[in-house]
């Protein structure tokens, strides 16, 4: 059985909103500091370990634009090749390679997607979902790339009046600028 990995971008004040700069605005924040060697082994030892990914519609939308192009190394090929999941009641077809939109129950397919790998099911960004996996008791492990910038506004990992959720926490190193912290659910 698989666990749910939700992978997050943050900042010190808890936005995860656009690290990449594909929506504009304050986005981009992510690329302003380097996380090193340190960082990108993580990101590549995170993937390694997922079977599948599963994502809200807007980071699909965002990653299914520049994934796809970006087949020149293992990472890519990976992020490329592997099952992917979108939750959307509003997307009609999904087009990148290997995805397939869920449209039913969020806690009846999370489950089915943990029955189904024996890896992580990663999810990365995706806020909203992210929040109602959380809300769901569904996530068994947070990883958290902290990256040192207050931005004052923007989307959170956790809504606001969000229920008390207790983590455990696993491991913190520092990779180039920027902090790795690991949490795993709580028990």
């Amino acid at each position: 059985m698989g666990k749910l990995v939700v992978t997050e971008f943050v900042t010190l004040d808890g936005v995860i909103d656009d690290p990449g700069g594909a929506e504009g605005g304050r986005g981009g924040w992510a690329f302003r500091f380097d996380r090193g060697e340190e960082g990108d082994r993580f990101k590549a030892d995170e993937l390694a370990a997922a079977d599948a990914q599963l994502l809200g519609r807007v980071t699909y939308e965002g990653f299914a634009k520049a994934w796809p192009a970006m087949n020149g190394d293992d990472f890519g090929r990976k992020m490329n090749s592997m099952p992917k999941f979108v939750v959307s009641s509003t997307l009609e077809s999904a087009e990148w390679e290997n995805t397939t939109v869920l449209r039913g129950d969020l806690s009846e397919e999370v489950g089915a997607l943990k029955e189904r790998f024996d890896g992580d099911v990663l999810v990365a960004g995706s806020a909203r979902l992210a929040q109602s996996l959380f809300a769901h008791d569904l996530v068994d492990q947070l990883n958290l790339m902290v990256f040192p910038i207050l931005l004052g506004g923007g989307k959170r990992l956790f809504a606001e009046g969000a229920e008390p959720l207790p983590l455990e926490l696993v491991e913190t190193r520092q990779a180039g600028e920027v902090s790795i912290v690991v949490y795993r659910r709580g028990r």
